[in-house]
């Protein structure tokens, strides 16, 4: 089992969140800390795999992919390695988790339209192994991704 986040830590992660770009001696002087304490904080929660850096936040649609879908992919028993490493050759294939229920595969994808999310949708069904798809198009997204309110909850124990 996984050392629990601190207090400070979470605190020290909802500062990255609001503000990636900020340096360990800024961190340091909001939090009221050492800068030593930043700099080992933000190694220790990097070798424990739970800061995996710092990637930009970006807006698919105004990138042009304004659809995002989702399928439930029914597959092949023994064969999600050969279907995860076809569906990660196509470029709108956001992301895939292995399932229980219905289907063994949740994959969110985007599109630049309904003709685009066709075109996808056909590739995923064209990956070896697929047996079976059902495709749902995103209509807005009430709850973003988030882990604030996770983070918010560490900070105030």
């Amino acid at each position: 089992m996984s050392e629990a986040l601190d207090a400070l830590d979470a605190r020290l992660l909802l500062l990255l969140t609001d503000s990636p770009r900020l340096g360990v001696l800024e961190c340091a002087r909001r939090l009221g800390v050492a800068r030593g304490t930043v700099q080992a904080r933000l190694d220790r929660l990097t070798e424990r795999g739970i800061l995996g850096g710092f990637p930009p936040e970006l807006d698919l649609a105004a990138m042009g992919y304004g659809l995002t879908a989702f399928a439930v992919l029914e597959i092949a028993q023994g064969r999600r390695a050969e279907v995860a490493e076809a569906l990660s050759a196509i470029d709108e294939v956001c992301e895939v988790y292995a399932t229980t229920g219905q289907g063994d595969l949740f994959v969110r994808m985007v599109a630049r339209n309904n003709d685009d999310l066709q075109r996808v949708v056909d590739e995923v069904v064209g990956a070896p192994y697929v047996r079976r798809t059902s495709t749902s198009i995103a209509l807005s997204t009430p709850v973003p991704p988030r882990v604030r309110p996770l983070l918010e909850r560490l900070a105030r124990s």
